[in-house]
């Protein structure tokens, strides 16, 4: 697919292949500096950022994100 374009139209199509990325990176370094109140939920957030790195990324900021404590 990626293949077929010219490299010097690859330049303009990089921000749209990163773009989805940008949510899931973020929500794994929320989860890496933040305490959740079990391990169990901690850990299940991070199977969902591993499994479905996009939804996983979008479900964390919009549920995860309201349970987790800032570390002491």
């Amino acid at each position: 697919m990626f293949a077929s374009i010219p490299p010097d139209k690859l330049v303009y199509a990089l921000p749209l292949l990163i773009l989805p990325i940008i949510p899931n990176v973020w929500s794994i370094w929320h989860l890496y500096t933040n305490e959740f109140p079990t391990h169990q939920e901690r850990a299940a957030w991070i199977v969902a950022q591993i499994v479905l790195p996009v939804v996983g990324g979008l479900g964390y900021i919009l549920f995860g994100r309201k349970r987790a404590v800032k570390k002491q």
